[in-house]
């Protein structure tokens, strides 16, 4: 087949094509420039570049770049803001995977005349009675199903994960065999197009400082906050009020922001029954089958990286749903999404209200 792969410069993505090309595929790579609001000193998108160049110079293909940043602000960035602004911290990679990595870039896909892309993200697809599936990734460490559930069955019918069937290591080895030049490149971590800066720092460019005080759950006054947007549930570091512990002197964290008030609560413990819940409403639902699967009990995500929790989930018609959890949840985020799986099947989820 004619396969256009999306080269990020990173090694997942370059094994990907790698092993169409030895698959006997048509293979050309398409470097996908999202950003493009700082300077290049603290942008990678330019090195990236390079590294994804290299990469299709040694596996013997072409590679197109495509500026997708107008689409990028328009479509993930302007909805980053609005939630942020609004209190909840949301999730940019779900929406970017949504809206340009499985849509513009699978549009310019088909306009180069492919028959499917390619990414590497670790994930699978399966054909079941004529129903695509999105399985997890064969790696627990990797697996990135997570930010992948708002897929439909027209991105997933056009789609290929070459990796999701290995190992993080293996990927590596492979890449190192065939003389890859990004064989031992750094994993990127975070959100793209804040790279490696503070978050704090990078989030005031665009929306406003509103200090505010920092309470305890019984209303005491024990710091300043430089504004709610900047601040998530769960979170410890950067809180700025160490020297203000009360009892055993266990750390403080974020369990609650007020917008009316201006107001961030802290509580002190990571198993403070305040960061706990049993159970959560989702709303913008997206199913991967194209509408929600029956109630009942399933696995689910709040979170990349932890465990399916065991929950009961109750679809409602309004596109919401609610899940309620066997064990009680940690630090459960407006704005993040909710994510139900069926053993290794993941069937879609929503944004936590």
């Amino acid at each position: 087949m004619k396969i256009v792969v999306g080269l990020s410069g990173g090694v997942d993505s370059a094994v990907s094509a790698l092993l169409l090309r030895r698959q006997g595929h048509e293979v050309i790579g398409l470097f996908m420039k999202n950003w493009e609001d700082d300077p290049e000193d603290q942008c990678p998108a330019r090195q990236d570049l390079i590294d994804a160049a290299a990469v299709a110079d040694r596996i013997g293909i072409d590679i197109e770049a495509v500026n997708f940043a107008a689409e990028y602000r328009e479509r993930v960035f302007a909805t980053f803001l609005a939630e942020y602004q609004a209190g909840r911290t949301p999730n940019p990679d779900v929406l970017c995977n949504a809206e340009i990595k499985f849509r513009a870039f699978l549009d310019h896909a088909m306009s180069l005349g492919a028959e499917c892309i390619a990414t590497g993200h670790y994930a699978r697809v399966q054909a079941v009675d004529g129903v695509f599936q999105l399985l997890k990734g064969v790696d627990p460490g990797k697996d990135q199903s997570y930010f992948l559930h708002r897929l439909t069955q027209e991105q997933l019918s056009r789609t290929v994960f070459p990796v999701g069937g290995m190992l993080k290591s293996q990927v590596r080895a492979l890449a190192r065999e065939a003389g890859l030049p990004n064989h031992a490149k750094r994993d990127s971590t975070g959100i793209c197009f804040i790279g490696e800066r503070p978050f704090r720092e990078f989030l005031s460019r665009y929306v406003p400082r509103r200090p505010g005080p920092i309470i305890t759950a019984a209303g005491r006054v024990v710091g300043r906050h430089e504004g709610l947007a900047y601040y998530t549930l769960g979170q410890r570091q950067g809180l700025g009020i160490g020297g203000q512990r009360e009892g055993d002197g266990t750390p403080w964290y974020v369990s609650a922001k007020n917008l009316a008030t201006d107001t961030l609560t802290v509580v002190q413990g990571h198993d403070h029954p305040s960061l706990l819940v049993s159970s959560l409403r989702a709303q913008d639902a997206s199913w991967i089958a194209g509408a929600p699967p029956p109630s009942g009990h399933y696995g689910a995500k709040t979170r990349y990286r932890q465990a399916d929790a065991s929950c009961r989930f109750s679809p409602e018609d309004t596109g919401s749903f609610a899940l309620t959890f066997a064990e009680p949840q940690w630090a459960v985020t407006p704005g993040q999404s909710a994510v139900l799986y069926d053993g290794e099947v993941c069937l879609g989820g929503g944004v936590i209200a």
